[in-house]
């Protein structure tokens, strides 16, 4: 891609806007930001791009934008649909994604993971296993570092790891991962796709670009995905708890087999949950599929600690545990968290829904949860769904929530933090939510006593 002088526009201003703006620094272009939106969130993103000498404007897109345009990079969060977008098509302007422009200046060898559920957790733990086999590796794509920050480096890792969203791969057009992983498809983001066929379709695009000696790692029992076609003379791996096949990672009640070798023993899994055993077999079969040191690489599984918002342990009060489990945003993250637990279950639930059918997850509440406590913009929706399951309240704010579980609460339950729902409406992302929830935890340990509503305002 020929960038020397070439006036960009991104859309959107956040953390991969402004990493793509820095490389296309580097690479002599002229990248200018523009954002629909203005709020205190853009704060950071402003500064950083004062002190780089990035051009942005916030508070609505002007003429500018697309006039000076001779190339669009969209940030993963603004739709193919934008009005901007529209007019930039119109105007025959090429369009891009941060995805697809920084991987054509990755030199790094790709591992891409996407899937509905559990990239974080999977990406993560390739990260540390192939640390523990001794190569350089870094860790990229949908989480705190855009690839953009690698392809920035001067010396670039062997390896980098890239989760990579639905929002992520609409954009990429040579994006071409040496090992694709795909782990499972359930029904999210359906409001900017249209139907689950559509959401599956975008999730195939990893595959596309991938080339002879490439790998594709695919969930076999997951119906959607073992159908995503690959192309030829691709290797294809899969993983599945049920079935041995040829490439396969599969795991019986003892131990974890490669066809029909033993390979490692489900001992070696530290992550409770069956969900984190599929993360393992997924992650098994990439470290597989690239070559890397067997050994090596279950010491690394083994001393592997989880990721944080993610069905996170973060403390015993009184007898009860307290889980942080921010990041499930959909219903099945939530049926999927409840599972993990054989006790019962003080449930906090709630945020900006996504237009599911709570209803779906009646029988498992009822089952495994004692109450919930909901919050959020949902939360008439959630009690609504749940009333007659289970105990439901509604709680006014995070502390709130926490102080109301812990009266619910009994020696041997635990208090899960698992809303099913995005957090914009009251947070600017999943991880300042699960923060909040481990602030307000420690504020108890502290204060001994629930803390009134003077005190949190205070």
């Amino acid at each position: 891609m020929e960038l020397k002088n070439k006036k960009v526009t991104l859309v959107g201003l956040g953390r991969s806007s402004v990493a793509a703006a820095l490389l296309l620094q580097q690479h002599g272009a002229r990248p200018f930001i523009t954002e629909v939106g203005c709020s205190r969130t853009h704060d950071r993103w402003r500064a950083q791009c004062a002190e780089q000498g990035i051009m942005c404007e916030t508070g609505g897109h002007s003429e500018e934008a697309c006039e000076r345009a001779e190339l669009i990079v969209l940030s993963p969060g603004v739709p193919l649909t934008a009005p901007l977008v529209a007019e930039a098509r119109r105007r025959g302007i090429p369009i891009t994604g941060e995805l697809e422009l920084a991987s054509r200046f990755c030199n790094a060898r790709i591992i891409a993971v996407t899937g509905t559920n559990g990239k974080t957790t999977v990406t993560a733990m390739l990260h540390a296993m192939i640390i523990a086999c001794g190569h350089s590796v870094g860790l990229a794509g949908n989480n705190d570092t855009p690839l953009s920050q690698i392809a920035l480096l001067r010396d670039q890792p062997e390896w980098v790891v890239v989760e990579v969203s639905s929002y992520q791969l609409e954009t990429t057009e040579t994006f071409h991962p040496e090992i694709a992983v795909v782990l499972n498809i359930t029904p999210d983001h359906l409001s900017r796709h249209g139907t689950l066929e559509q959401y599956a379709a975008i999730k195939a695009r990893i595959f596309e670009q991938q080339q002879p000696g490439d790998s594709a790692v695919r969930n076999m029992d997951d119906p959607l995905v073992a159908a995503m076609p690959v192309p030829e003379k691709i290797r294809a791996f899969g993983f599945s708890m049920h079935t041995s096949d040829k490439n396969t990672v599969f795991a019986d009640a003892d131990n974890i087999y490669f066809e029909d070798m033993q390979v490692a023993s489900r001992a070696d899994n530290p992550l409770p949950g069956s969900h984190n055993l599929q993360n393992v077999l997924a992650a098994l079969a990439a470290i597989r599929a690239g070559g890397f040191h067997w050994e090596k690489s279950l010491q690394g599984l083994r001393r592997f600690k989880g990721v944080e918002h993610r069905i996170e342990y973060v403390m015993s009060l009184e007898g009860v545990d307290y889980y942080n489990d921010s990041k499930a945003t959909n219903l099945e993250s939530l049926r999927v968290a409840l599972e993990s637990f054989q006790r019962p279950v003080v449930l906090l639930a709630g945020g900006r829904g996504k237009g599911s059918n709570y209803a779906q997850l009646s029988a498992l509440i009822r089952e495994r949860v004692k109450k919930i406590i909901a919050f959020g913009e949902d939360a008439p929706l959630i009690m609504t769904a749940y009333d007659g399951c289970t105990d439901v309240e509604l709680a006014m704010s995070m502390m709130d929530a926490v102080n109301r579980a812990r009266t619910a609460a009994t020696t041997g339950d635990v208090v899960l933090l698992s809303p099913a729902c995005a957090s914009f409406d009251m947070y600017d992302n999943f991880e300042a939510r699960g923060r909040d929830y481990k602030d307000c935890l420690q504020r108890l340990t502290v204060s001994g006593a629930p803390v009134t509503n003077e005190e949190e305002r205070a």
